[in-house]
């Protein structure tokens, strides 16, 4: 049963702001224990939790990077369990074929010897989909997960097959090797909603997970939410008002990060191409998102600068002679960021 089965469903169109209060408080209890439960298999790693949190509240796609070892299969796996959604892992090699992912039609013959061909779903039909180490697939292969990302079905033999709800793609990458691997097109790396950087735990939670991990007893998370409490928190998320000066606060960053758009001397001379539109609305409903996840009723500039790098570091390129400089995307939006307060 939905945490929210005994209140009205809320008018989309025109949300009622009592009744999305009473919602959002009663969630926030709920929300602090998911995260402390994925914190429970997932050692020093808070921040990505709050991400990955939030892409999958705001209803996107994230992709992880990271060394090896840090924690990113374990942590897609754990979410899932945490929210009770159906996971597949697909393994992305050089030889995997877009059918792998989708699925393909059969020929079958039934008892009366009339044969006709049955679609047999890929691992694709599931609503949490871990891509692992997608950079080492061939980009036909690639491309195949770009229409499940974008439009929520596979089209197999000129028949669309819609995708499960919710459904939600966490991607693996491994930036170290990049031997045998291929990178993502920049299409696709725009339907990711946030790009979720993983770095080494602090030496008091490496300490912590040594202890907790190499004994004889192993912890393993609890389910604590349900498909149907995903989605009533997905359509609460995008009935959160947004301030005047929040909405402006995003257009301006996204705008300035541009250098069609851009009245900053410094954007134009090093950044090749900048973030489009879908930036922007992947910023309007992640700050929504981190907002909720917080227990506050709508969002601030402050979560417009904390989600700036991991909405835009993917949909920026800085020119040849910028990356000759030593000048980093990650600075660029820093220095915009910078100027929203």
């Amino acid at each position: 049963m939905s945490i929210f089965s005994d209140s009205p469903a809320p008018d989309a169109s025109r949300p009622d702001a009592s009744a999305t209060a009473a919602l959002a408080d009663r969630l926030g209890a709920r929300l602090q224990a998911i995260r402390g439960e994925i914190g429970r298999c997932v050692f020093g790693q808070d921040a990505v939790i709050e991400q990955m949190l939030v892409t999958i509240l705001a209803g996107g796609h994230a992709l992880l990077v990271g060394a090896p070892g840090l924690g990113k299969t374990l942590l897609v796996t754990t979410t899932a369990r945490v929210l009770g959604l159906e996971s597949r892992r697909v393994q992305f090699t050089p030889d995997l074929m877009p059918s792998d992912i989708t699925g393909s039609e059969i020929l079958d013959e039934d008892d009366s010897g009339h044969r006709s061909f049955r679609f047999v779903p890929g691992p694709a039909f599931c609503q949490l989909l871990m891509a692992d180490e997608i950079n080492r697939a061939s980009p036909r292969t690639q491309s195949a997960l770009l229409q499940a990302m974008q439009e929520k079905h596979v089209a197999v033999a000129g028949v669309d097959h819609p995708l499960p709800s919710p459904f939600h793609v966490l991607a693996t990458q491994n930036p170290i090797e990049q031997e045998g691997t291929y990178p993502l097109p920049e299409a696709q790396l725009d339907r990711f909603m946030l790009q979720i950087p993983l770095s080494f735990p602090s030496a008091a939670a490496e300490r912590e997970m040594l202890l907790a991990t190499t004994g004889v007893r192993q912890f393993e998370a609890r389910c604590v939410f349900t498909r149907d409490d995903l989605l009533d928190t997905q359509r609460l998320v995008r009935q959160l008002p947004v301030g005047e000066k929040v909405v402006d606060a995003i257009l301006r960053l996204v705008r300035d990060a541009r250098p069609e758009t851009t009245q900053d001397t410094t954007v134009r001379q090093t950044i090749a191409w900048g973030p489009g539109p879908r930036a922007a609305q992947a910023l309007m409903l992640a700050t929504r998102a981190r907002a909720l996840l917080d227990g506050r009723l709508s969002p601030s500039i402050d979560d417009v600068v904390a989600l700036a790098q991991p909405i835009l570091a993917h949909r920026m390129a800085m020119t040849f002679a910028a990356r000759a400089d030593g000048t980093t995307v990650e600075s660029v939006i820093d220095r915009l960021a910078a100027t929203l307060g």
